[in-house]
């Protein structure tokens, strides 16, 4: 009976142990940020679109960056499932983007740096 009341309460705190890893760590998300600091900052376009603000805006729409035409078309509005999936490999998210990253294999650096980018608002 002990160890299935055990099971219960594992049952039920592993979706929570899940949530939390999922939502990221804002501070490790800066560190894993550095490599983009060469295409993206949050105070101007550069190479790349200014990132102030990304989280829950439509794709392509930042003002005065020269998006591809496959970006401007996609429909995306960049919320977590779709920062998720971009970083993780742009070319399959959108295909026929022009930014040049190979993406990120690991998902708990991925969520990272959602959880940072969504404090850059």
């Amino acid at each position: 009976m002990r160890i299935l009341a055990i099971g219960v309460v594992l049952a039920a705190v592993m979706p929570l142990a899940a949530q939390a890893q999922e939502a990221g760590d804002a501070a490790a998300g800066e560190k894993a940020f550095a490599p983009c600091k060469a295409c993206h900052n949050f105070q101007k376009n550069g190479v790349g679109p200014d990132l102030k603000g990304v989280v829950g805006r439509r794709a392509g729409t930042y003002e005065g960056y020269n998006y591809s035409a496959a970006l401007k078309n996609s429909g995306i509005t960049w919320d977590e499932a779709n920062l998720h999936e971009w970083l993780k490999n742009p070319k399959t998210k959108v295909p026929g983007n022009k930014m040049i990253f190979q993406g990120i294999a690991d998902d708990k650096k991925i969520n990272d740096l959602i959880a940072y980018l969504k404090t850059q608002s």
